[in-house]
């Protein structure tokens, strides 16, 4: 498929070849949704603890005897059913994070690239620097591209200016073409490419 490459100033530049099996594809809703909640399963840190029975701090004594205080019997004051005493099957530390298989987030991805450039999300912009690497330098560069709305701009490479000069930008986010994230893709509202990225989407991807 054909795409339009913007400048820097919004408009028009020239058209570059988009493969169909990474921006074309029939959409996998299910694909997006594993891919999705496996991010967000390993993103967890798993820390939650409570202390059980026999954790929580008390004397092991009987309180009062068995029989003839007209009271409940009690074994010891770390009891579940006592103020301060010990928690039925709380949470204790774990491990939330597991392994997707490779072609399910293949799919994803590609499914969620087809899905912006279908519901008309996607603009590729031509490459560009900042040189200086100052906020104000990129707002100026992205006011003429998207509103200020949640947006993802996916780089060719990791450029340490472009990210320095976005990170005081609240709505906007970075990704590199090589380590994409369904979530981040999934609910932005608009995806920037920059054209070398859009190439390498095309090499990445292709199956």
């Amino acid at each position: 498929m054909k795409a339009q490459v913007l400048g820097l100033d919004g408009k028009k530049k020239r058209e570059i070849e988009l493969s169909d099996e990474v921006f074309g594809i029939e959409i996998s809703e299910g694909s997006i949704y594993h891919a999705i909640k496996n991010e967000l399963a390993n993103a967890r840190v798993g820390t939650a603890s409570t202390k059980g029975r026999s954790e929580v701090k008390g004397s092991g004594a009987k309180p009062w005897r068995q029989k003839g205080t007209g009271r409940a019997r009690a074994g010891h004051k770390r009891s579940p059913i006592w103020v301060g005493g010990g928690t039925v099957f709380g949470p204790k530390p774990r491990d939330f994070s597991y392994k997707l298989p490779k072609k399910i987030k293949r799919l994803a991805m590609k499914s969620i690239l087809s899905l912006k450039v279908k519901e008309e999300r996607m603009k590729i912009v031509e490459d560009f620097k900042v040189e200086k690497g100052k906020t104000k330098e990129l707002i100026n560069i992205l006011k003429n591209l998207v509103p200020e709305e949640r947006t993802v701009l996916v780089l060719h490479e990791d450029d340490t200016l472009i990210k320095r000069s976005g990170r005081n930008i609240p709505w906007l986010g970075f990704l590199s073409y090589n380590r994409l994230r369904a979530h981040d893709l999934f609910y932005c509202k608009h995806l920037l490419v920059t054209e070398s990225a859009a190439l390498k989407l095309n090499e990445f991807y292709a199956s």
